[in-house]
């Protein structure tokens, strides 16, 4: 189970590729789940043409292992991994990678979802959006994702 932070930009399938070849064998899993979130150009009705992710390091690691723990003890998964971005981003670039492996199709999926919406409600990030007219906010609140729309 690994957790990586990182401050600049990560090929989410490359890090996989790696993470399969580096921790697991082969026909050890059957499944592979995965969710790979990328920066918006809009958010709450306005465009957005960067994003800076803040975190508390240490804190936030430290967070994200104790998710996958929570996952690992209620899905029988061979290996989980988080990427997390920090820093500057633009709109098309990955900001987070959740993977997850099992035997089986049903605890892959499941334990992924659980990952990435435990990430959105727990782990410590903040995030600071610059509009297209120069402005910057904090984002307050995640969207909801197990809304329809």
């Amino acid at each position: 189970m690994t957790v990586q932070i990182c401050k600049g930009a990560f090929d989410p399938w490359q890090s996989i590729q790696t993470h399969q070849r580096d921790n697991l064998t082969d026909g050890q899993y059957g499944a592979t789940a995965t969710f790979v979130g990328t920066m918006r150009d809009f958010n709450e009705g306005d465009d957005v043409c960067a994003m800076t992710l803040e975190h508390y390091p240490g804190m936030t690691e430290s967070q994200l292992e104790e998710i996958i723990a929570e996952s690992k003890a209620q899905w029988p998964l061979q290996d989980a991994l988080i990427v997390h971005r920090v820093g500057e981003m633009h709109p098309g670039e990955p900001i987070v990678l959740v993977a997850c492996w099992s035997a089986h199709r049903a605890a892959a999926f499941d334990a992924c979802r659980f990952l990435m919406e435990a990430l959105k409600s727990r782990a410590p990030f903040w995030k600071k959006e610059t509009l297209h007219d120069n402005s910057h906010r904090w984002v307050e609140k995640n969207t909801d994702g197990y809304s329809s729309h």
